[in-house]
């Protein structure tokens, strides 16, 4: 019963074999490549898997995309799954206008936070912060509903923007410091304090909304290193949220 877990992003595919589709179940394997390489897995990464029995996944990076990795995974003879956001799953209520709307990397991440939070014990508001190509701020309430969350631009979109848009600005490969003194350092910790103030707020909105209760704070995504050091709160870096929560899916799925 081993487990194929895929994480379709906009710049990578991060992909985890697990021995079994359940949360907390050893790794068997586990890699990444660049979406413009993907078309290379049967033959490389996964030429020596052995055949998983399911494979679950989540997709951002679009319909072709997602179409090409279909291809790779004729290597085996197993169907791939693939998570549509819902209004309710592994006991996480989506509390988006349009719950369809909500991208689907979002809504499997909450899923496996809120996986961490009841398995630490009483259950708690979270607050959920990716960090890849674009940046999202979620927040879950301690009966497990999604409240709502803030998407803004990455560090990388932001300074590509800013290129484009100012004359004499270049991408720069600056310094995160309190008082910027040069041109290179005041892009670069003018994104990161962008991105740590959007957190730092939402974190309030949801401990006033928990009437006081402090939320835990998990961070994942591939540029989440770069932001963690700067985040005046407590909190922690989890790589493997949206990998435990497709386990935590693929689980409820099958017991149900």
């Amino acid at each position: 019963m081993t487990f194929l877990a895929i994480d379709i992003g906009n710049t990578r595919l991060k992909w985890a074999h697990y021995a079994s589709p359940q949360p907390g179940a050893a790794v068997l394997a586990h890699g990444a490549v660049f979406l413009e390489t993907i078309d290379e897995l049967a033959e490389q990464d996964w030429r020596h898997l052995s055949a998983p029995s399911s494979v679950l996944g989540c997709v951002v990076a679009g319909e072709a995309v997602r179409r090409r990795v279909e291809q790779q995974l004729e290597l085996w003879d197993v169907e791939p799954r693939w998570v549509v956001s819902t209004a309710h799953e592994a006991g996480v209520t989506n509390g988006y206008d349009h719950p369809m709307r909500l991208g689907s990397d979002r809504w499997v991440a909450l899923i496996g936070a809120r996986g961490h939070v009841l398995a630490r014990g009483p259950a708690r508001p979270v607050l959920v912060v990716m960090i890849g190509t674009a940046v999202t701020v979620d927040a879950i309430d301690r009966d497990g509903r999604f409240l709502g969350g803030l998407i803004l631009p990455g560090h990388g979109i932001m300074l590509r923007a800013l290129e484009n848009g100012t004359a004499g600005l270049r991408v720069p490969t600056g310094e995160v410091v309190p008082f910027p003194a040069n041109t290179s350092d005041a892009l670069t910790s003018g994104g990161t304090y962008a991105i740590t103030g959007a957190i730092e707020r939402m974190r309030r909105h949801l401990a006033t909304r928990s009437g006081g209760e402090s939320p835990l704070v998990l961070m994942t995504g591939g540029a989440g290193w770069k932001v963690a050091p700067y985040l005046d709160m407590e909190h922690e870096l989890v790589e493997t949220l949206i990998f435990d929560g497709l386990l935590r899916i693929q689980s409820h799925r099958l017991a149900f």
